[in-house]
């Protein structure tokens, strides 16, 4: 640290340094500006160049003086001679003569008439010569750059010739002119200014420098871009390379997914082909049925359990499964099977408890159902209900063969209790009047299932071809606490196991595995429980999950299943397996798991898979869920417990609710505060509404719960999916009718009344009279008008009154009475301002058919929308 505290100290000095070093740059940069500005304002300021020329005038200069061409200065002790008096012509015009008579005496300008003025006059004009030469001297020299040096040079050739001849005057006259010449003063006084103007040679002209300088600066900017360029075109080159190396990689993974999805398919056909009628594997029974019919309590009477009290309210929470060996089937129907005399040849059977019917949608692998058979319990004192009825229509639209169980038969009047006996049995124990109520209920049972379509009938009282006939349903009556009817129950899944659906459960080595659960278990960590089906699992294997970030590969370091005829959702001792065969109930393994969802397929990788073929296929349903998903921008957030759910809650909002919701966003697991983080973006978007999470079966954070209430997300839960649609439905409804109140001010109703003359009540403010709607809807607090007055306002419908009763409308056709205010001009008068020769519209405007279409829509037909297009032409809205 303290080297680091040393190193750091001479950065900041040698930084220090450097800014001083900067800073002293740019104070000498200044003080020669200045410098410079101050030259051009005393105008004295010569680039280099004017400099140089200024250096080699003065340098000629000096060569004449020397050569005698130029006079140069007296001493300032002598005095100075006698001037010539000379008469010059203008020098304007021309250059100056000098005239002599014989007597060599100066013959003066015939223009000058006072010879006493002479001397005046022509030194005065010498001085003023003298000075304009002197200033277009130093203006040559100084402000005029482009002044060639050859203009200089002739400028004091032309001096030099009348130096020349103003001294052969003066020699020809006999004065000294070389002493007395004032000229000498110009010439002097230009050199004295020439030295004042002159600058150190040193220092550098500084608006050269700053060009070079520019220059330097575009050069290595040029320099400095070249390379730039030249690196981009590499890197530009070795994207393209790495482009083609990747989209090389692609293609190789494409076919190589490719390769082994079509080895797999080939393996699966194999498979598939080598099943045997002697090979069959457990069936998979899942028990649905209305809420509180008795299914969980006629499951663990059948698995000598009891996991209903164990639940919360009685009704089952969670999914479970219960393996029965097949050793467990013979002992339980050994009574029954005495005088049936059925042979037994399944391994056993898997029971799925669902909560209600919901479930049955999860128990899917890759895309279809994983139900073998059902048992569909229906209250023997209640008949059929909501969820029954939904239950029945699912399984008739999956093609599922199932067992009506008429629980409860123990709640029949003066019911002998039979324990664990038949059904037939404990019937012939019965009085006559329980028989009458049993057959009268059964009855009624029947007719209501032929009001779906479905015929029925006691088993033992079908016939052959009620058998043969997949119409026909049998009918058995249980009593979940008593026991009576469940051997028949068993028997009759094993019947129509070994008798109608043996060629689906010839067991198959495809792997066909779903998640039912996923679950912490306190020494285990995060466990998932599986319905394996067909095929093997086996420990060590390499698993693809799904989730919604992607597939997981995980290696599966455990195998547990409860001991038989335990749900596995009772805590007992798990037993270890090496490896499983289906179909059984097995609880896996392996890191990673917590964000697997259920009701997705599982499947492992072998040594001749691809792996990138098995993540596509694992991911293809949740893909397939994906696409069908509506990609509309506004909609609810979707969250369910499992794939299934999900796929079916989404089914049921798109196609059997009217009008559609729109989804916007979906969700697996519980309801996290990132979730409703993502969809409060939907107050921003101008759709409150919308702002709703529609939580099925699953968990709410507390965290969500509070982050919901402060960024006004509802969040609607339910374990039955019609009873959230109802709460969504409610909750749309009244938001439709509170805008509806605050948008009544605005919106307008169209319509057109005619006045009936012989119904005029009162003529001015209120107006009460009788009148006949023609076209629209008149509604109460609708204003009205004449359009061919210029639009004159008549007043407010205030009340609507029809045989004697206040109504709020009044439709096309219907005669009423209305009251009419107009608080603006009360002395509107009926006969004066207007009369029934004129029909009254209603005053429609742009806002009020906006209002209109926002939140009216459904009140019009396309008569009145018509009407309104008909009302905009006669206003002139656009």
């Amino acid at each position: 640290e303290e080297e680091e505290r040393r190193l750091e100290e001479e950065r900041r000095k040698e930084e220090e340094e450097r800014l001083r070093i900067e800073e002293e740059k740019e104070l000498k940069k200044q003080r020669k500006r200045e410098k410079v500005e101050k030259q051009k304002r005393e105008g004295t300021y010569m680039t280099k160049k004017q400099k140089e020329k200024a250096r080699l005038t003065e340098q000629r200069l000096e060569a004449m003086r020397a050569a005698g061409m130029i006079p140069t200065t007296h001493d300032e002790g002598s005095n100075p001679p006698k001037k010539t008096k000379i008469i010059y012509n203008n020098k304007r015009k021309g250059k100056g003569h000098v005239q002599y008579n014989n007597n060599n005496n100066i013959i003066h300008n015939q223009e000058e008439k006072h010879n006493d003025d002479i001397p005046n006059s022509w030194e005065d004009k010498i001085e003023e010569e003298e000075n304009e030469e002197i200033q277009n001297l130093k203006y040559a020299l100084s402000e005029v750059p482009e002044t060639s040096e050859k203009t200089m040079i002739e400028q004091v050739k032309k001096n030099s010739e009348s130096s020349e001849d103003d001294l052969e005057a003066d020699v020809d006259s006999g004065d000294d002119w070389d002493d007395d010449s004032d000229d000498t003063g110009k010439f002097d006084d230009l050199a004295k200014r020439l030295e004042e103007a002159t600058v150190d040679d040193d220092d550098e002209d500084l608006i050269e420098k700053e060009k070079r300088a520019e220059k330097e600066r575009l050069r290595l900017l040029g320099l400095k871009r070249a390379e730039q360029e030249r690196k981009e075109a590499e890197l530009l080159a070795k994207v393209k390379a790495e482009e083609n190396e990747w989209n090389k990689e692609a293609q190789l993974i494409a076919f190589k997914r490719e390769e082994g999805k079509r080895k797999r398919e080939m393996q699966e056909k194999e498979n598939l082909a080598a099943r045997s009628r002697d090979d069959l594997r457990c069936p998979i029974v899942v028990i649905m049925g209305h809420v509180d019919t008795g299914k969980t309590t006629l499951l663990d009477k059948i698995r000598k359990t009891n996991v209903q009290e164990g639940e919360a309210g009685g009704i089952t929470q969670q999914i479970g499964a219960t393996y029965f060996e097949k050793k467990t089937l013979e002992s339980q129907t050994t009574r029954l099977n005495a005088t049936e005399n059925f042979d037994i040849t399944v391994p056993g059977m898997l029971i799925i408890d669902t909560p209600g019917h919901e479930s049955f949608t999860n128990l899917r692998s890759r895309g279809s159902s994983l139900c073998d058979v059902a048992i569909l319990v229906i209250d023997l004192m209640h008949g059929l209900e909501q969820q029954t009825i939904e239950s029945l229509t699912m399984l008739r639209n999956r093609g599922v063969p199932f067992v009506v169980a008429l629980n409860k038969v123990d709640r029949c009047y003066a019911w002998k209790t039979c324990k664990d006996t038949p059904i037939r049995e404990a019937l012939k124990e019965q009085p006559e009047g329980t028989i009458q109520e049993f057959r009268s209920r059964t009855t009624d049972t029947k007719v209501q299932l032929m009001e779906q379509g479905v015929n029925s009938n006691l088993y033992w009282e079908m016939g052959d071809d009620d058998w043969e006939s997949t119409d026909f349903i049998p009918l058995v009556p249980t009593s979940g606490v008593t026991g009576e009817g469940v051997q028949d129950v068993l028997l009759l899944l094993c019947q129509i196991a070994q008798k109608k659906i043996w060629r689906q459960l010839m067991w198959c080595a495809n792997l066909q595995c779903t998640v039912l659960e996923v679950k912490s278990i306190d020494g285990l960590g995060m466990t998932v429980d599986v319905l394996l089906v067909n095929g093997y699992l086996r420990e060590g294997d390499r698993a693809v999950f799904c989730t919604l970030n992607g597939p997981i590969v995980t290696e599966i370091r455990g195998l547990l299943t409860p001991p038989p005829s335990r749900e596995m959702r009772v805590k007992s001792e798990y037993i270890h397996h090496k490896k499983v065969k289906g179909a059984l109930g097995v609880k896996v393994i392996g890191n990673g798991l917590e964000k697997v969802m259920a009701g997705t397929p599982v499947l492992t990788i072998g040594p001749d898979d691809e792996e990138e073929d098995i993540k596509a296929e694992v991911m293809s349903d949740l893909t397939n869920l994906e696409d069908k998903l509506s990609t509309d921008k506004k909609g609810v957030m979707v969250q369910a417990s499992t794939l299934g759910a999900l796929e079916a809650l989404l089914q049921f909002l798109r196609e059997e609710t009217k009008p559609p919701i729109p989804v916007s966003a979906i969700g697996i697991g519980t309801v996290h505060k990132r979730d409703v983080t993502k969809i409060s973006v939907m107050n921003e978007k101008g759709c409150p509404e919308y702002a709703t999470i529609l939580a099925f079966d699953v968990d709410i954070e507390k965290e969500a719960r509070e982050h919901a209430n402060d960024m006004r997300v509802r969040i609607f839960t339910a374990d039955i999916i019609y009873h959230l649609f109802d709460q969504f439905t409610r909750f749309m409804e009244e938001l439709a009718e509170r805008r509806q109140k605050e948008a009544a001010e605005i919106a307008v109703f169209p319509s057109i009344i005619k006045i009936l003359p012989q119904h005029i009540f009162n003529q001015k403010d209120p107006i009460i009279m009788g009148v006949e709607v023609s076209e629209g809807i008149l509604k109460v607090g609708t204003p009205l008008c004449v359009p061919a007055l210029g639009g004159l306002h008549i007043g407010k419908v205030t009340s609507i009154e029809s045989n004697g009763r206040e109504e709020e409308t009044a439709k096309k056709g219907s005669s009423v009475a209305v009251k009419i205010s107009n608080e603006s001009n009360p002395n509107i008068t009926y006969g004066r301002q207007f009369d029934a020769a004129h029909s009254l519209y209603s005053t429609l405007t742009r806002e009020s058919i906006d209002a209109l279409k926002e939140n009216f829509k459904d009140k019009l037909d396309n008569e009145d929308w018509r009407l309104v297009v008909k009302l905009k032409k006669v206003f002139n809205i656009l």
